[in-house]
């Protein structure tokens, strides 16, 4: 059975280990170790994520299936881009689903929570940056409709960046 439930302060622990692991398992090969670990030592400690826990223009929600915590998601309401025409639009920002997890299908779920939120919030669309080279999750966004719209270097080190695709869904 899955449950996708909101996260609170108290879960900041178990955002950061699905952060790494996730990351690290979608991400590892796009860089050397060594920026990869610097970058998900930065981005996944327990205090940056009590930080993006207690700002509350970010909404997180835990995916969980038999009672084990699957994945999460972080999204944004009302943040536009500067190639995007409408300023109520969702920035999906995280949707990160562990390995293990996958041939249940629960991104999709994740996803599909996430977009109805965002409607019910009156937003006109969802936007995500995803790394051109992680195959699966572009094809994975494209599924759902999402367009390839522009392109963003995503800063992992100081001396590496990957290519990233930005993709939109307009509802």
């Amino acid at each position: 059975m899955t449950f996708i439930v909101k996260a609170d302060e108290g879960d900041f622990q178990l955002l950061a280990d699905i952060g790494k692991r996730s990351y690290i398992e979608s991400h590892g090969s796009s860089a050397a170790a060594q920026d990869i670990n610097m970058y998900v030592a930065e981005k996944y400690n327990n205090e940056e994520v009590k930080k993006e826990l207690a700002d509350h223009e970010n909404i997180y929600h835990i995916i969980s299936y038999d009672k084990k915590p699957a994945g999460y998601s972080k999204i944004i309401f009302d943040s536009p881009y500067s190639n995007i025409q409408f300023k109520d639009v969702t920035k999906l920002e995280r949707l990160y689903l562990l390995k293990e997890f996958y041939s249940l299908k629960l991104g999709f779920e994740l996803l599909e929570f996430n977009i109805e939120l965002s409607k019910q919030n009156n937003q006109s669309g969802m936007w995500l940056f995803v790394w051109k080279e992680n195959h699966r999750a572009v094809n994975f966004y494209k599924k759902y409709g999402f367009e390839i719209i522009g392109s963003y270097d995503f800063p992992i080190t100081e001396a590496h960046s990957n290519p990233n695709h930005q993709m939109l869904l307009k509802y």
